[in-house]
């Protein structure tokens, strides 16, 4: 998730900060930095135990996958954790949850001063999720496609015992097939959506999204994940949008034609995940309500954050255990949430 500006990896033509959002042509284009950290530092970034930092926002559904792929393959140490203030202004995203405002451990306050590290003079979009290079202060990669792909099996030699298989070979094509929708018409289609700024621009989107929601609905009437039996990424991807659909998407995004809680298949599946170790525990909902609606100021120009909705659902019975499956295959569930990483107590159901 970026801020608007006039970078190729922004999502917007034109250059407004927070204020041209919903006011400027939507696109998503690739990262601008898509080095890769990988297991022979091919591109002269080798994983090593705690040489990196993942800056996440806890609002943003791209960081979020990272955050629940960090928690389930057990790289809490290996790789620390920076949340941003979910309510970043036009220099960026900000270190304001910490104290004197700067990130304790790369003692910056703004993210955009790694990417000026890496890059000097770099004017483009500047987004989340990010890996830094602590010894440097460098940002390595915003390539948020490609990081938890790598994190799940290029990072293997750091993963606990007992980590899933987030990306088992056998299944990488049905795994890939499955994402490319799910990418294409939920988790950018809700943007799509959300800041067009012609009708039948928005109407394309708000269809795609909804059509594309009904064929996951069928596709997991009988089957308790995406791919397989076990936990994907392409279910990791699919949840950091449905965790946000009826809190922002369906009323800010005016993805309305119904909500999530009213689809009894996706909203058992969204359930389910969410209960499970790794998923819910990495939601804010807080953080999640004040960045769309404070930050989007040209579609929510009062500034006013709902009080809804009812969050206590997502701790109801699901039943989707009946359709069988392993949640972590042959590995075991996630241990506690580290020290100084849970969710304050107003972000949770």
């Amino acid at each position: 998730m970026s801020r608007p500006d006039d970078s190729d990896t922004a999502g917007f033509e034109g250059t407004c900060g927070n204020a041209g959002y919903g006011t400027k042509r939507f696109t998503r284009s690739r990262s601008h930095f898509a080095d890769r950290i990988t297991a022979d530092g091919r591109d002269g970034w080798p994983v090593e135990h705690g040489r990196y930092r993942l800056v996440v926002s806890r609002a943003c559904p791209w960081a979020s996958r990272a955050l629940v792929s960090r928690r389930l393959l057990g790289l809490e140490d290996a790789l620390s954790l920076s949340v941003a203030d979910p309510i970043q202004d036009d220099r960026s995203w900000r270190f304001t949850l910490y104290p004197d405002g700067r990130d304790p451990v790369l003692g910056i306050r703004y993210l955009s001063e790694a990417y000026e590290a890496r890059e000097h003079g770099y004017s483009g979009g500047v987004s989340v999720p990010a890996i830094v290079d602590v010894p440097s202060g460098k940002l390595v990669t915003n390539d948020f496609q490609r990081i938890t792909l790598d994190l799940a099996t290029e990072w293997r030699a750091l993963h606990r015992d007992g980590a899933p298989d987030l990306y088992p070979e056998r299944l990488r094509d049905e795994i890939d097939e499955v994402m490319a929708g799910v990418y294409r018409d939920v988790n950018n289609g809700v943007y799509r959506a959300g800041f067009a700024i012609e009708q039948d621009e928005y109407e394309d989107a708000y269809g795609d999204v909804f059509r594309r929601l009904g064929l996951l609905s069928e596709r997991l009437a009988g089957r308790r994940y995406l791919v397989g039996d076990t936990i994907t990424e392409a279910d990791i991807r699919l949840f950091t949008t449905l965790v946000r659909f009826d809190a922002v998407y369906h009323g800010h995004f005016k993805c309305n034609r119904s909500k999530l809680t009213e689809d009894r298949v996706l909203w058992a599946y969204a359930r389910d995940l969410f209960q499970t170790p790794g998923f819910g525990d990495t939601v804010d909902f807080d953080h999640i309500k004040r960045h769309y609606y404070l930050v989007h100021s040209s579609i929510n120009p009062t500034g006013i954050v709902p009080a809804g909705p009812d969050l206590s659902g997502w701790l109801t019975p699901h039943h989707r255990a009946e359709l069988g499956g392993r949640p972590f295959g042959d590995g075991t569930a996630p241990g506690p949430v580290g020290r100084g990483e849970a969710v304050p107590a107003a972000g949770r159901p």
